[in-house]
Formats: C-alpha cells, sequence, structure tokens
C-alpha cells in the first residue's frame, strides 16, 4: 500500500511514508490508553486551555496549513484557509461549552424515590476515528475537538493521501499541551482497522466515508460490541419552489454543487426543479457553472481545482458518460480536459431516469444533476427515493411549504432558502445509508460518554424498587 501526498494538481508524487508495523501501532494503542487514565483525572478547565491553546496554533498557522491541505488534496487555497479557521472556532466553542455539555444532569429525585438521582457524562477511553481526505482537517477536527474535551484520547487512522494533514494533527494537539498519546496519528492501510479496532483497550469507533467502509467498521464493532459513529455518503437533494428567488437559489446551487471541487458528502447533487420554473433556473444554473474557472487551487481566481485522484475522476467520467449514452442532456461541461492533472469541469446533466449511474449513485465531484417535478409530492417523492439521507436544501418562500419540507425531507439536515453546512452547535449526521449517530453539539460529544445513572437514597434500598427490577 502507499502513503503518499501526490498533488493532484501535477499528478507528482511529493512525499512518501513507511506504514507502522505492527509492534508500532501496538505501543501507539498502549500510549492511547495510558493517556486516557491522565486525561480522565483533569478538568475540564484544564483541557478547555489545552483546547484553547490548539486554536491559537491553528489561526497562527493558517496560511502554512493550508497550503500543505491544498497541496495534498487539491481543494483551493481560499477553502483550505477558511477550513482552517473553521477548525479553530470549534476548538474554542468546545473549550468554553464543555462544561455545561458536561455538567450532571438532576432527576426528579422524588419520583424515583431518591435522596438524590442525576445523569452523568463520563468518557470511555481510546477511540478510533477512521477519515476521509476531502476535509483532511475539520473531518477529524469535529470528532477531536468534542472527544478530547469528553476526556477521551484518539486514534487516527487518517486517508493515505493526507498523511501530512495526519501527522500535523497530532503534532497540533502535543503542541498545545494534551498529555502524551492523547491524540496519535496511525500511518497505516485499511487492512490493519480490524485489529486495532478488535484491541480491548480501543473502546469505540468513528468513521467518516463510503458506505462499503462503514459497513465494514459496523461489522467488526458488533462482533466486538463496540460503539460506532458513521457519517456516509450522501446524494443530497436540493428542491426549488415557484416561489423561490431563482437568482439566489442560482448561485447558492452552483456554490453547493462546487464547494470543494464538488467532493464533499453533504453537497448538493440532485436539483429538484418545480415545472413552472424549470427551464428558468436550468437556464441561470447551467449559465454559473459554466462561467466557473477551473485551475490551479494556489490561484486566488481559481474557482474549482482538481479532483483528489485519477480515480476518482475517471469514476466521475464514468457516471456522466453512462447517463449521456442512456439518454439524458448534458447542458454544460462533461468532458475531460486535455494535460496535467485531474481536472473536471463542472458539469450539469438532465433528463435523468431510474437504471442511469446518476439516478442511484452520488456522484464526488462537480456535476450536478437536474430533475423535473410537476409538483410538491413529486419533489418529495424524488428526494426521498434514495438510499441516501445525510443533508437537504429546500428553496421556497411559502411559510406552509417551509413546515412541510422539515417535515417530509428524510435526512438528517434540512437547510431552508440556505446553502447545507455544518456548525459546532448543531447535531450533524445522516438516516438510511447515510449512516446513524451524530457529530457536534452536545449531541456529538455524549455520543463518546458512559451515560451513567447516579442513584442516591437514604442508606437503604428504594421503597419499592427489587433486586433484579428492570
Amino acid at each position: 500500500m502507499s502513503i503518499a501526498t501526490t498533488n493532484p494538481a501535477t499528478g507528482q508524487v511529493l512525499k512518501t511514508y513507511a506504514p507502522m508495523s505492527d509492534e508500532q501501532v501496538d505501543v501507539a494503542i498502549e500510549g492511547a490508553d495510558l493517556a486516557f487514565r491522565q486525561l480522565h483525572g483533569t478538568t475540564v478547565a484544564q483541557r478547555g486551555r489545552w483546547l484553547t491553546a490548539a486554536a491559537d496554533l491553528l489561526e497562527a498557522e493558517r496560511d502554512e496549513t493550508a497550503r500543505m491541505m491544498t497541496l495534498e488534496m487539491g481543494k483551493t487555497y481560499a477553502a483550505a484557509r477558511a477550513e482552517v479557521t473553521k477548525c479553530a472556532t470549534a476548538c474554542r466553542f468546545y473549550a468554553a461549552n464543555a462544561e455545561r455539555m458536561l455538567a450532571d444532569e438532576p432527576a426528579d429525585a422524588g419520583a424515583v424515590k431518591a435522596k438524590r438521582a442525576f445523569v452523568r457524562h463520563q468518557p470511555i477511553g481510546p477511540v478510533l476515528a477512521v477519515m476521509p481526505w476531502n476535509f483532511p482537517l475539520w473531518q477529524v477536527m469535529r470528532f477531536a475537538a468534542p472527544a478530547l474535551m469528553a476526556g477521551n484520547t484518539g486514534l487516527l487512522k487518517h486517508a493515505s493521501n493526507v498523511p501530512q494533514t495526519a501527522l500535523y494533527l497530532e503534532d497540533l494537539f502535543r503542541r498545545a499541551g494534551f498529555p502524551e498519546g492523547a491524540f496519535t496519528t496511525l500511518l497505516v492501510g485499511s487492512e490493519a482497522v480490524d485489529r486495532i479496532l478488535s484491541d480491548p483497550r480501543v473502546r469505540a469507533a468513528t468513521l467518516t466515508g463510503s458506505e462499503p467502509a462503514g459497513r465494514s467498521i459496523a461489522q467488526i464493532a458488533g462482533r466486538e460490541l463496540k460503539k460506532t459513529v458513521l457519517e456516509l455518503g450522501g446524494s443530497d437533494p436540493f428542491v426549488v419552489m415557484p416561489s423561490a428567488d431563482l437568482d439566489k437559489a442560482a448561485e447558492v446551487a452552483t456554490t453547493a454543487r462546487c464547494q470543494n471541487n464538488g467532493q464533499s458528502c453533504i453537497a448538493a447533487k440532485r436539483f429538484i426543479v418545480h415545472a413552472d420554473v424549470f427551464d428558468a433556473f436550468a437556464g441561470k444554473f447551467a449559465a454559473r457553472m459554466s462561467a466557473l474557472t477551473v485551475g490551479d487551487p494556489m490561484d486566488g481566481g481559481t474557482d474549482v481545482g482538481p479532483l483528489a485522484s485519477d480515480r476518482g475522476r475517471a469514476e466521475v467520467h464514468a457516471q456522466v458518460q453512462d447517463a449521456a449514452d442512456n439518454g439524458a442532456t448534458i447542458l454544460c461541461g462533461g468532458e475531460l480536459p486535455a494535460g496535467d492533472g485531474w481536472f473536471y469541469p463542472p458539469t450539469v446533466v438532465t433528463d435523468l431516469r431510474p437504471g442511469m449511474r446518476m439516478w442511484a449513485e452520488e456522484v464526488f465531484g462537480p456535476v450536478a444533476g437536474l430533475y423535473r417535478a410537476s409538483s410538491y409530492e413529486e419533489a418529495i417523492e424524488i428526494a426521498n427515493g434514495t438510499s441516501f439521507g445525510l443533508g437537504s436544501n429546500a428553496w421556497t418562500t411559502d411559510p406552509a411549504e417551509q413546515e412541510r419540507f422539515a417535515t417530509d425531507l428524510d435526512a438528517g439536515s434540512v437547510f431552508i432558502n440556505g446553502m447545507t453546512t455544518s456548525f459546532p452547535e448543531l447535531p450533524f449526521g445522516g438516516v438510511k445509508n447515510s449512516g446513524y449517530g451524530r457529530e457536534l453539539s452536545a449531541v456529538g460529544m455524549r455520543e463518546f460518554c458512559n451515560t451513567k445513572t447516579v442513584w442516591i437514597g437514604e442508606g437503604e434500598a428504594g421503597v419499592g424498587a427489587g433486586a433484579h427490577a428492570e
């Protein structure tokens, strides 16, 4: 297997790394276990000071860290800088709010015949994080910041094409003051995950990635009776109704589809437009997509950089060609550009039908599928007619429709008149084949906590409580 930084804009290998041996992995797991015992004994306030120091480092090193990410996976430099800033914001959010999120929650002592009763949230131990390359800093941080603040330790198995970012994260938390071993990067391939997650010292796992990867992690964790949180793929709907501001919807649709060069699980991918405004929206959308500049991601004038791998680009093009070969219409893009690098043009495809790959599959590149709906009911049917359920968008100024979309869209989040994104303040995750569990907010922090019931009586068993009662 190869662990290497390869510049997607040129195809040039910049750095290679030797995978860790089984012995090195064992040392890392032991270090995470020892660090957990140390971290568990620290206060939330102390961990908050360390996480704030991590935020300070991220902000001080934003430009060089952003350049590293751009060279590793091809996102535009501007997007990479924004990602670093978002990570620092998340660190500050959890540093400021973790004490409240982890505070004991009093229960009605009288109702449970106790002198005192409450719920306490405590860390569970080392957590394995299996992370993807598309947001190489943010995907990790949205797990790491709440997990470390809760008192857990992290073992990171990052994607093999972003090793520099992975090593930077380990170094970041160490320099911020967290104990040695509190957050460790494992330079290993996917074949090592089974052995790592099977280790009794590793208490849980979180994965952001593909559906097959999620199934694999869930199978191992199920065998070992360990908790998992899975954030998998998405084919998010973007529904446009007649009352929508079409210019604004087309503008946001373009950004939503091409953010991160189209490589985002929560990017809008299926654009479902009411027949009354379909032609007007399609024209505006295709014009905006065609006007985007594709090129060097380090250039400030570039809107869309390269895809992260040659294999990924080939898969995207194959999906577009399958649609075209089976009767779909390509409104713009759809052609492989000549020259070095793994670039692909912003593309809009319409006249899609069941049986085409784009109808059922996630397209991980700057390619939009455009669908016509004759009514609200048909729009919902198309939107929910997928195995995925991560994010969703709806554009309407009708308050009644807004309420209906909030209820009827089968997804982990619904964004109305705005682009789907993630915030530290709000839970993030999906339903159906997009996974389960949540990241971010207090909900995400508590995913890897023991939610412990504490019942305190007057020194004798509560009245009516049986020794074997449940």
